[in-house]
């Protein structure tokens, strides 16, 4: 039982973890195409998964405690993060099933890391976009540095004429 049901979960989250993949290369062609609505859009997608993927975390989580209290074993006592629970149960599993669910999560968090590091590679290049651009409009524009604008685009005084001071102590 323990085997299916992990194995199952698995499963689940390495399919998830791959729609990711995918709705992380339809955010970088929208923001690369200005598409700004299927931006959002993707980003709620991306939430949506990340939310499964927490409640399939939390369920196998559930899964090891329940296994650990009806086996009355202490396997996985001292196993504080999820890597060593899972191992410590695949560790009672016969061979052909240790090894198979040892291949479905090392393949889990393999496509897990590719994900990640997409995602920063991403980010550093939007960053540095916004770096560049910053700086080209402070060399451009050296009056409009450190101004503030408001959401109409007016300019926003810097005056502190609302600033109250407290001088009892």
């Amino acid at each position: 039982m323990i085997y299916e049901k992990t194995r199952d979960l698995l499963l689940q989250e390495t399919q998830l973890v791959k729609e990711a993949a995918g709705i992380q290369e339809k955010i970088r062609d929208a923001v690369f195409e200005r598409e700004w609505t299927d931006f959002e859009n993707q980003i709620n997608a991306m939430n949506s998964i990340e939310n499964q993927l927490a409640g399939l975390e939390s369920e196998r989580e559930q899964l090891f405690n329940v296994y650990e209290t009806l086996t009355r074993k202490n396997a996985l006592s001292g196993k504080a993060d999820s890597k060593g629970r899972f191992y410590a149960i695949a560790a009672v599993l016969p061979e052909k099933q240790r090894s198979d669910l040892t291949a479905l999560y090392r393949a889990l968090k393999l496509d897990s890391i590719k994900l990640k590091l997409a995602n920063e590679t991403f980010l550093a290049y939007l960053g540095g976009i916004k770096s560049t651009l910053k700086d080209f409009f402070d060399l451009a524009f050296p009056e409009s540095v450190g101004k503030m604008y408001t959401k109409k685009g007016t300019h926003f005084s810097q005056d502190m004429s609302s600033m109250v001071l407290n001088r009892s102590f």
